[in-house]
């Protein structure tokens, strides 16, 4: 069987859409005649530090002959190209959405991941892009050759219908708080639907970005929404399940969507959906 050694950034275990993807990579591999191997990196990525990428490193040299490197592009796309070219094992990247689009991060950092994305996408010999539009993404505006890219979508497990609540409307928002998901976007529309009578749970990690997460909380005092609007931080696949239940609407004003799992699941469950369009969403 193939061996792959698989790079993941931090808790596999972490309630995420790309934690998820990845944890279903690793469950599903063996029936493809591939044997994959977690190898755990430094969890600061896609902002490592000198002392982790020095961790990581040592960790992908030390990669055994033959190996197949699959390295996710939550770090993939921070690494110094000096770094990843020294990697003697064929390299895989799995591009979930470009580092450098990520929002609320200032304008030198961006270009650096934009540079050091690109660069180290020309050294993978494969990418694999969880969209249509991110392969399209890394094509346009990365040079990664089409015939090199190939499209994995997350899909989704066959579910339940959900039951719904009616009144109040019950809407529910997925995802970690940051500024990407432009959760202040959303608590600012809603405070002018204030008249109707609606509850919005908001289900994402607030230790991500502790700064957007206590941005999120003063914002949402000030318009007088605390007793609407509920911050459940992270949530476990048992109690997501029972707020995908009983949601009537799930609401997204995400800026940019590599994939958007949480839309393909909230419509496996025929719960209507209201999103903005960034991105693949």
């Amino acid at each position: 069987m193939l061996e792959v050694a698989f790079a993941v950034p931090g808790d596999i275990e972490s309630p995420t859409g790309g934690y998820a993807y990845a944890r279903k990579l690793l469950e599903l591999l063996p029936d493809q005649g591939v044997t994959p191997r977690l190898t755990e990196l430094p969890g600061s990525f896609p902002h490592p530090t000198a002392a982790d990428l020095d961790c990581t490193a040592r960790t992908l040299l030390a990669l055994p002959p033959g190996t197949v490197l699959l390295a996710d592009g939550l770090a993939y796309g921070a690494l110094p190209r000096d770094l990843v070219a020294m990697v003697q094992n064929p390299v895989v990247a799995l591009v979930h959405h470009p580092l450098g689009l990520e929002s609320g991060i200032g304008a030198r950092r961006k270009a650096e991941l934009l540079a050091s994305e690109a660069a180290a996408l020309d050294l993978a010999r494969r990418v694999i892009a969880t969209s249509g539009a991110t392969a399209r993404c890394l094509a346009a505006e990365f040079g990664v050759r089409p015939e090199t890219i190939a499209v994995a979508e997350p899909g989704v497990e066959p579910v339940v219908r959900a039951r719904g609540t009616g009144n109040p409307v019950q809407l529910l928002a997925i995802g970690a708080v940051s500024p990407r998901k432009a959760y202040d976007v959303l608590v600012k529309a809603l405070s002018g639907l204030a008249p109707l009578d609606w509850r919005l749970t908001i289900a994402g990690s607030l230790e991500r970005d502790l700064e957007a997460a206590r941005s999120l909380e003063r914002l949402v005092a000030s318009e007088g929404l605390g007793d609407r609007i509920s911050l459940a931080g992270a949530v476990g696949d048992g109690a997501l399940d029972a707020l995908y239940d009983r949601a009537d609407i799930l609401v997204s004003a995400s800026l940019f969507e590599g994939y958007g799992m949480v839309l393909a699941e909230a419509m496996a469950r025929g719960v209507a959906l209201v999103a903005s369009t960034g991105g693949a969403a």
